[in-house]
């Protein structure tokens, strides 16, 4: 089986990692390739003339078989078996565990040396009983390298991945694949059916919302109508999956879709093993158009024909979220469904969720060239990542800046749940800007400047310091919310917040007669105020270097 470049690359990021690390985690979505890169990992880490045992950690049933089944296709000469309940046998090549059976103490007892162990959905490493696999691994061999692969490394309950991983390997983002046409462009729309204020007040667990709070308050019957109208108006006909907050929920909505003469299933955990296969059996062979699921067909659950994902409850964390939407965006293979054509994934949000969390994306799309090799510490939970990582992929500690307001806005209670503007941007910035001629944007922070200056449709970030003599091009985007969040960065970094906050009485106080006799006729008038002229003649005196730097880009 030939792996695709980009997933080849992340091959090798990991194994690089491995060598020089002992362990790392690898981030890969929905239809990255997943099971066949972590194949693909295991057999490279063999060599031919040497005895080798690896241990692939899971939690549920159908990921073992995948996984055993795609090793087959990758390397058919490597032995595997199966560690479960039903089989308990240790391979001399991989053996596919279940995290739930082999976590006891008396099987425990029975494992081998390994050479390798790996973490499929690395995400659960923090519960405890993938910890005891994991010191039993290193009691029985201090060498064993770690390798984790998840789509989605961020736990909702923070619980550090740090004990198991130092390190990030390689992000594989959600735009690489949709860019690279392996997923379909999700068309999200957040409906407002007037609960916005009632889900905010929810109280949450440890992990999650509270969900019977959210089904008193969403599992009524006038909901539940504006619910399917406005899934038959913007899906038709579309294969669809619908996540609710309780059973109670679930079956509410199942009766009401097949009442509405449309063909409904449901599936969750009070349902039998049996009864769960038929359920997705059925809907998978389209004898059904809806499934409706409760906290099971969420990780790992590939049916590639849904075309609609409806949110019927808010998520908690960004991680959650991504998986649901993540099981609509998979590509149809036209030899699995002949004359099926998917080519996007409406994404219906009844749960506020993508206005809380703010889009898909776990990262930043690495920079092929630049990004390889270079890594940074996260200061909040010291994992070394991919330098290009605006947001720590395993405690959520965010880089970016625009990213990094937005949290500031969103802690503030107040101010919750709402789409990042330049205004917002401004409010929380300690300084006054300015605007000059439509094109410049500038703020004062006495011992530091910086301006934003549109020219040529781009943004440059341009910057200095009053006691020097140059200027730095800080930064350069088609994006004016990222030049003012970086420009705003930079002053707060360099610049004087006592004596130049906003809130200085100084800052609105009319202009000094030296500074109206240095400022040019043009741009005086009555109304300027101290700050104000403060930033024209910091233009006035840098404007040649100002120039010169953004024409030279």
């Amino acid at each position: 089986m030939k792996l695709r470049p980009r997933q080849a690359d992340f091959v090798s990021r990991v194994l690089t990692a491995l060598a020089d690390k002992g362990n790392t985690l690898g981030v890969a979505p929905t239809g990255a390739g997943k099971t066949v890169m972590l194949s693909s990992a295991i057999a490279q880490s063999r060599k031919k003339d040497k005895p080798f045992r690896a241990l692939v950690i899971q939690h549920r049933e159908e990921l073992v078989n995948q996984n055993r089944a795609t090793l087959r296709r990758v390397d058919p000469d490597l032995a595997s078996d199966i560690y479960a309940a039903d089989r308990k046998k240790w391979s001399d090549g991989v053996t596919y565990a279940m995290v739930q059976t082999l976590s006891r103490p008396d099987n425990l007892d029975t494992m081998p040396a390994m050479d390798l162990v790996v973490i499929d959905e690395a995400h659960h490493v923090a519960a405890s009983s993938y910890r005891k696999i994991l010191e039993r691994a290193r009691a029985l061999n201090k060498n064993v390298r770690i390798l984790g692969v998840t789509a989605t490394p961020e736990r909702g309950d923070k619980a550090a991945l740090k004990d198991a991983f130092c390190n990030v390997a390689d992000i594989i983002s959600i735009r690489e694949l949709i860019d690279a046409g392996h997923l379909v462009r999700p068309k999200t729309y957040v409906i407002d059916i007037g609960l916005r204020e009632e889900l905010a007040g929810v109280k949450r667990t440890i992990s999650e919302f509270d969900m019977a709070e959210v089904e008193a308050i969403m599992d009524k019957s006038a909901v539940t109508e504006k619910v399917i109208e406005e899934w038959r108006r913007l899906a038709g006909d579309r294969k669809t999956i619908v996540f609710c907050s309780t059973i109670e929920h679930a079956r509410h909505i199942t009766q009401a879709l097949s009442d509405a003469g449309v063909k409904a299933t449901e599936i969750h955990g009070e349902m039998t093993d049996t009864e769960r296969r038929r359920s997705l059996t059925d809907f998978e062979k389209d004898k059904y158009q809806v499934l409706v699921n409760v906290a099971i067909a969420t990780e790992g659950y590939d049916c590639q024909t849904i075309a609609c994902v409806v949110l019927l409850r808010p998520c908690s964390y960004k991680s959650t979220m991504i998986q649901m939407v993540g099981r609509g965006l998979r590509k149809v293979d036209p030899e699995k469904h002949p004359g099926v054509i998917k080519t996007d994934c409406v994404v219906l949000d009844f749960g506020y969720s993508l206005l809380t969390h703010g889009g898909l994306e776990t990262d930043v799309v690495l920079d092929p060239i630049k990004g390889k090799g270079m890594t940074k510490d996260c200061p909040s939970c010291e994992m070394e990542i991919p330098a290009g990582c605006g947001t720590c992929p395993a405690c959520g500690h965010i880089f970016d800046a625009v990213e990094r307001r937005t949290q500031e806005v969103k802690e503030r209670e107040a101010l919750a749940d709402f789409v990042m503007t330049e205004v917002e941007i401004m409010k929380l910035s300690p300084f006054q800007w300015e605007t000059f001629w439509g094109v410049v944007t500038m703020a004062n922070a006495m011992s530091a400047w910086a301006a934003i200056i549109q020219h040529a449709g781009v943004y440059q970030v341009i910057c200095g310091k009053d006691a020097e003599r140059v200027v730095h091009l800080v930064h350069k985007t088609t994006d004016r919310l990222q030049a003012l969040a970086s420009a705003d960065d930079y002053l707060r970094e360099h610049g004087d917040k006592d004596a130049a906050r906003k809130t200085k009485r100084w800052i609105n106080e009319p202009a000094s007669d030296d500074q109206l006799r240095y400022l040019s006729t043009e741009l005086n008038d009555f109304s300027m105020t101290k700050y104000r002229a403060s930033c024209l003649l910091t233009w006035t005196f840098k404007e040649k270097l100002i120039r010169a730097k953004v024409l030279s880009v």
